[in-house]
């Protein structure tokens, strides 16, 4: 018998991510056959900010990070928002299951501020990314190569700057998580 569920997606994040950030690579996602899973901290809901200030509508955890486990998805995208991705680059456990994806090559997908995540895990250095300019010298002082790019496809690692380099970051995510399941 075939298993015909459709592989999943972590998402991972938390209050105040950047709506769009979320909603378009998840749309993407859904649209391409893959199930997009929300991951957080604590269950409930997480609410989205429009830029850093500016609420935004309420998502609700499918997932706690404490009960997920990383062999069940064949992707990890890590969307932006400047305290989502602050709050997320100090918790134990968000390092170590990024750090999970890159030790098994699966894609991580990191937009905006989401590389700070990145650069927590260990695995920037040598790598060549993209993000938003207000953490390129973190980046660079992590090893990594940084680049002003719409999208930067590394290995495993897609990067993209911010919300309106999103059509490149989902075409780039979808195209890597399609290789995924032909390779699987």
């Amino acid at each position: 018998m075939t298993d015909t569920t459709p592989a999943k997606v972590a998402f991972l994040l938390k209050r105040g991510v950047e709506q769009p950030e979320l909603t378009e690579p998840w749309a993407a996602v859904r649209d391409a056959g893959f199930t997009p899973v929300l991951v957080s901290e604590e269950p409930g809901t997480i609410t989205a900010l429009i830029g850093d200030w500016d609420r935004g509508d309420d998502f609700p955890v499918d997932v706690t990070l404490d009960q997920a486990d990383p062999e069940d998805y064949i992707a990890l995208v890590l969307p932006g928002g400047t305290l989502n991705a602050d709050k997320l680059r100090t918790n134990p456990l968000a390092i170590a299951f990024t750090q999970a994806f890159a030790s098994a090559g699966k894609t991580i997908a990191a937009i905006c501020h989401g590389p700070w995540l990145l650069i927590e895990a260990g695995i920037v250095p040598g790598r060549t990314l993209t993000s938003t300019r207000r953490i390129a010298t973190d980046l660079t002082n992590a090893g990594a190569r940084w680049v002003d790019q719409e999208v930067v496809v590394d290995g495993s690692l897609i990067t993209s700057r911010s919300p309106r380099d999103l059509p490149a970051f989902d075409s780039a995510l979808v195209h890597a998580l399609a290789g995924a399941v032909t390779a699987g």
